[in-house]
C-alpha cells in the first residue's frame, strides 16, 4: 500500500495523525464557531488553528535538532513533543 513513495508505517502515522487533528478542528469550528481566541505566554492572541500551527512547527524542530545533535533514539524527542504540544494548547 505505501510502497509507491517508499514510505514508512511511523511516517505514515504521523501524517494520519496531522489529517486528524485537522479533521477535529474542522468539527470543532462547525461546532463553536471562533476558535476560542486568547492570549498567550509568547503575547499572541492565537485561536485552536494557531496553536496546531505551532505546536507542529514545534515538534519539527525538536526532532530535527535531536537527530543533528543527539541522533536515535527518537524516543525522548517524542515525549519532548508531546509536552510541548499539551504546553501550547494549555498555555500559548
Amino acid at each position: 500500500m505505501l510502497s509507491w513513495m517508499a514510505w514508512t508505517w511511523p511516517t505514515a502515522l504521523v501524517f494520519i495523525g496531522i489529517f486528524s487533528a485537522i479533521g477535529l478542528l474542522i468539527v470543532l469550528e462547525l461546532r463553536t464557531p471562533g476558535g476560542a481566541a486568547r492570549k498567550g505566554v509568547l503575547g499572541l492572541v492565537t485561536t485552536r488553528g494557531d496553536r496546531l500551527f505551532i505546536s507542529l512547527l514545534g515538534t519539527s524542530y525538536i526532532f530535527l535538532a535531536w537527530l543533528g545533535l543527539v541522533g536515535m533514539p527518537l524516543w525522548w524527542p517524542l515525549a519532548l513533543s508531546i509536552g510541548w504540544f499539551v504546553f501550547t494548547f494549555w498555555k500559548v
